[in-house]
């Protein structure tokens, strides 16, 4: 982060909604926006051009008329690059399961305040994940129908300790590693390392991840806050 800014790379087709985020996500809040993107398909080029380190958080729109944000999300999040924040509305449910499979880090609904979007650019872009238990619940709950089942929860989860399982259900829930660290009473460090116990031993790469496993495996019950 230059000068401690989050650096933002908008990615939206409409100008208007970009012009409103470029007036919340300010340089007094703790941001720099480095490049904008009308379409999906110039997100893999400007994230070359800016290179390695050069963005700490992609904020992106869902449908757009070439590549949509699930196949940019997908591309980002199969190079190892920054963290997705997602934008989405209330009837997107398909493209949003979509974009949490594809491992967006963060759901945020477009009509939500200004404070709330500047929080979960935040969050998201210091690791965590940022997410409405009832908009996932709902989502999880409507692809799930058409998903194979998952393995007994006994099965799928005998590797975790009581602790871990605590840990991924707060997770599921869209809890920070701090939010985790208060609820449990523990360090956030130690948070940190249950979390890294988790993705290995369920081989899950990310927290995206593990909220669809705590999800299916029926952790954590849709709509639950």
């Amino acid at each position: 982060m230059s000068d401690g800014a989050i650096r933002v790379v908008l990615v939206d087709d409409q100008e208007l909604v970009r012009s409103g985020l470029r007036r919340i996500l300010r340089r007094r809040d703790g941001f720099e926006i480095v490049a904008e993107c009308a379409d999906g398909s110039e997100v893999p080029a400007t994230l070359d051009q800016l290179g390695d380190g050069g963005v700490d958080l992609v904020v992106m729109d869902l449908r757009m008329r070439v590549v949509d944000g699930i196949t940019a999300t997908r591309a980002i999040v199969d190079a190892a690059g920054p963290p997705v924040l997602v934008l989405t509305t209330f009837d997107d449910d398909e493209m949003l399961s979509g974009a949490l499979r594809a491992g967006a880090a963060g759901f945020l609904l477009k009509d939500s305040s200004a404070d709330d979007l500047i929080r979960a650019a935040h969050t998201v872009a210091g690791g965590d994940s940022w997410l409405d238990p009832a908009v996932t619940g709902r989502v999880l709950d409507r692809f799930r129908t058409f998903a194979p089942a998952p393995a007994t929860t006994a099965e799928a989860t005998s590797s975790l300790t009581s602790r871990e399982l605590e840990v991924l259900r707060a997770m599921a829930l869209g809890r920070s590693n701090g939010e985790i660290a208060g609820e449990l009473v523990i360090s956030e460090l130690t948070v940190k390392s249950h979390v890294g116990r988790i993705f290995t031993k369920l081989g899950l790469r990310d927290r995206p991840a593990a909220i669809v496993f705590a999800y299916d495996h029926g952790l954590v019950a849709p709509g639950r806050s």
